[in-house]
């Protein structure tokens, strides 16, 4: 696999993680379609390996989701902020604790942008409960899920 064809596929998985933050993109499909399109260009079988583990983690990352109470989402502007925040604290959770370190850093985030906002300890903490119930939940999720498959398609590059 040339050097722009991964350039390509890890741009095009960087756009879907931007993607999951943003409203109206698809960006756990765009992460999807990354790694496949890794996949198809990489002869190794470690690349179907990781395309394999990947599409099983969407799956279970739907059927999570599904499972999960239905609530309204309100995209205003606060809604937009928070998931900011919290996207932003997921990535830096995930690279200073590997994997894991995705749901403190989602969870630190809305609660740091919320204490900045409110002030208060009990009411951000009270904030942080209604924007996981208001639709956060969702978006961890499937931020968590693309996030691992962003970490088992870097470590299979790195690999070989």
């Amino acid at each position: 696999m040339g050097a722009w064809d991964l350039l390509l596929a890890g741009l095009v998985i960087l756009l879907g993680l931007c993607g999951i933050l943003l409203p109206g993109v698809p960006g756990s499909w765009l992460v999807w379609a990354g790694v496949l399109w890794w996949a198809l260009k990489d002869p190794r079988p470690l690349a179907w390996v990781v395309f394999v583990g990947a599409t099983a983690v969407l799956l279970l990352s739907r059927a999570v989701r599904w499972a999960l109470p239905s609530r309204r989402r309100r995209r205003d502007e606060a809604m937009r902020r928070l998931t900011a925040y919290g996207g932003a604290g997921a990535v830096l959770g995930f690279l200073l604790l590997p994997v894991l370190g995705a749901v403190p850093g989602f969870l630190g985030g809305i609660y740091l942008a919320e204490r900045l906002r409110l002030g208060r300890h009990g009411e951000a903490m009270a904030s942080l409960r209604t924007a996981l119930r208001t639709g956060g939940a969702d978006v961890l999720v499937e931020l968590f899920a693309c996030l691992l498959i962003t970490g088992a398609w870097l470590g299979a590059v790195l690999a070989g």
